[in-house]
């Protein structure tokens, strides 16, 4: 017999009103960081600083990064039909995966240039750099902490968050570099900064990187113990055998499980379904197919003798 489960409406209300507001959070996190960006290249470029051109150039990624979320969320509200059963929810997960690949990107462009400015130092002008930056803390903190309290709900919404805080921590340390600049006039301080702001976007995107290869190649998620679940499941009443278990992610939220149960009392198998249901919702999987079976259907099955 086939079951499956699903979570409450009142769940999948909280949830759907919960995206609704991160989605307002999106939509002014990207407005913000948009005129930033706009702000911040024409200063670069007029101050000649590769410390702020390479940041405005990593800003405008997580422009486009906060764009392809806003994406994933509005496709991940779409209904199923009869070619994706599951509809579009695993758009976030490839949208994460996008995200991380490219910032990989940006690091190394950072990167390239910053050895380039070594070799050919030019003149900064370390009040605008400071200014500018100081501009980049008050807009990056605030779009961090407007992502600050969903960012443990979601990975795209977590990815945000990173790269929103290191980029603030990153501007703090171009207000320092233009300070540095404007007293002492040691121009290569400016690209030692940006190649700081390669290994911080690099750090900050690592576990991004690795979560969203992971979960497009329908790994177990990070936040999923296996052995835990197949303790939980083996150690309710009247289940002999647990096997064939599969879980992985629909989405960067969802978790879905299937998994052959085997009872010994199939008057219990009611009792006993219900209980594995709320056992795996309490544990974060809220979709899960439970096959159950008896030692006898079992064997039969697995042809024993």
């Amino acid at each position: 017999m086939e079951e499956h489960s699903h979570p409450h409406h009142g769940h999948v209300h909280g949830h759907v009103h919960r995206l609704e507001s991160v989605n307002g959070i999106f939509v002014v996190a990207i407005v913000l960081n948009a005129l930033f960006v706009c702000v911040e290249a024409g200063v670069g470029f007029w101050s000649n600083s590769l410390g702020l051109l390479s940041d405005a150039g990593h800003n405008l990624g997580d422009v486009f990064s906060l764009a392809l979320s806003l994406v994933a969320f509005r496709l991940a509200k779409l209904h199923s039909n009869k070619r994706f059963t599951y509809g579009y929810k695993k758009s976030t997960v490839l949208i994460s995966l996008l995200n991380a690949i490219i910032l990989l990107v940006a690091v190394g462009a950072i990167m390239v240039e910053s050895i380039h400015k070594f070799t050919h130092p030019q003149p900064v002008d370390g009040v605008a750099v400071s200014w500018t930056a100081g501009a980049g803390i008050v807009v990056n903190g605030l779009t961090a902490w407007l992502l600050m309290k969903d960012q443990k709900e979601d990975l795209n919404i977590r990815g945000a968050f990173l790269h929103m805080l290191a980029d603030t921590l990153v501007s703090v340390g171009v207000v320092v570099s233009g300070i540095v600049i404007a007293f002492t006039g040691i121009s290569l301080i400016d690209p030692i900064v940006s190649l700081v702001i390669a290994v911080v976007i690099l750090a900050s995107t690592w576990r991004l990187l690795s979560e969203s290869l992971r979960l497009s190649l329908d790994a177990v998620p990070e936040k999923i113990d296996v052995d835990k679940v197949d303790a939980l499941l083996s150690g309710c009443d009247h289940v002999v055998n647990v096997h064939h278990v599969h879980v992985w992610a629909i989405s960067t939220t969802d978790v879905a499980l299937t998994a052959h149960v085997v009872i010994d009392d199939v008057s219990a198998m009611d009792a006993t379904r219900k209980a594995l249901k709320q056992h795996l919702k309490e544990m974060g999987i809220c979709h899960s197919t439970l096959e159950m079976e008896t030692p006898e259907t079992h064997c039969r099955n697995q042809s024993c003798g």
